[in-house]
């Protein structure tokens, strides 16, 4: 290796040594004692990671999975670090599931301080072939966006009481445009499609939501953490890793957590920068055209009924 190129990976080494520091370091981020936060999909990967830090900063931890073994053991490692965590198990395949889940938070808490939909299903589920939900949709489509569609909206009065809270959802660059004339992908699919398009449909609830909680106290912000991490999800599809599980959740802390971004609202991150998502989701009518459809599919009121 020649002299340049040894002081290009030693520079490129040195920064992700200062950035790992400053994420581990819990004095880098502000106490988070009293604060409620419930983190979906967080018995495994990206979720847990986070999971795990904001209860070493004092966080009451609501852990979201499918498997009550995981569960229990994400809320033991965060109890014996000296933090409080608690368990709900749902299968977001089930938007029954999901309606259980939010009537038992709801019940359980009478503060939300931070949600972070974080759940979610890849390119690689099923083999890239299509599978619907128990309640006949396209699974990633549910998973990835109608279930934490539903949540958020049903968590929402929570959130209101006790702001300022925070709403993140967890996207990725990779996006694709929505056929209206075929959100359950009846006609065209793939495993690839399936996930680009659940993605675009996340940003897009996102920046809608933030129009809608101007003025609450609520802000809504969706962010891509980093590129194929190493979490079950990016195993089960074909290439590389490319970045650590660490690494994704530094921005997710820092979108949590940060006070620079009190207040800020409907922001697209692609890690800590402001990014550009698809120009789909720019389009007021075609944010406003998916949010009537999905309030249709889940059975919630229309705008003009609230």
């Amino acid at each position: 290796m020649n002299k340049v190129n040894t002081i290009i990976v030693s520079l490129f080494l040195l920064s992700l040594c200062v950035t790992t520091t400053w994420a581990q370091d819990a004095g880098d981020y502000p106490d988070m004692s009293g604060k409620t936060i419930l983190i979906t999909g967080s018995t495994d990967g990206l979720g847990r990671e986070v999971a795990t830090r904001l209860g070493r900063l004092g966080a009451h931890m609501l852990i979201h999975g499918r498997n009550a073994q995981r569960g229990a053991e994400v809320v033991a490692e965060i109890k014996n670090n000296g933090g409080n965590a608690e368990f709900y198990q749902a299968d977001f395949g089930s938007l029954d599931n999901v309606r259980k889940m939010a009537e038992a938070i709801n019940r359980d808490h009478q503060r939300l301080d931070v949600l972070v939909n974080n759940a979610g299903l890849g390119a690689g589920f099923a083999g890239g072939e299509r599978r619907e939900s128990e309640d006949g949709y396209e699974m990633l489509f549910q998973v990835n966006y109608l279930a934490h569609y539903l949540l958020t909206e049903l968590l929402l009065p929570t959130l209101k009481d006790r702001a300022p809270s925070r709403i993140i959802n967890i996207t990725s660059r990779s996006q694709m445009a929505l056929n209206f004339d075929d959100l359950n992908q009846d006609n065209e699919h793939s495993g690839r499609s399936a996930y680009r398009l659940s993605k675009i449909a996340q940003v897009m609830h996102t920046f809608y939501y933030a129009e809608l909680l101007e003025g609450t106290g609520v802000t809504f912000n969706t962010l891509h953490p980093a590129s194929r991490m190493g979490t079950t999800m990016v195993l089960q599809t074909p290439g590389p890793v490319r970045s650590a599980v660490d690494e994704g959740a530094n921005v997710v802390m820092y979108v949590a957590t940060s006070p620079d971004l009190q207040g800020r609202s409907g922001i697209y991150f692609e890690q800590y920068d402001e990014g550009r998502a698809h120009d789909q989701t720019y389009d007021e009518a075609a944010r406003e055209r998916l949010d009537k459809m999905t309030r249709e599919i889940l059975g919630l009121p229309g705008r003009e009924n609230q």
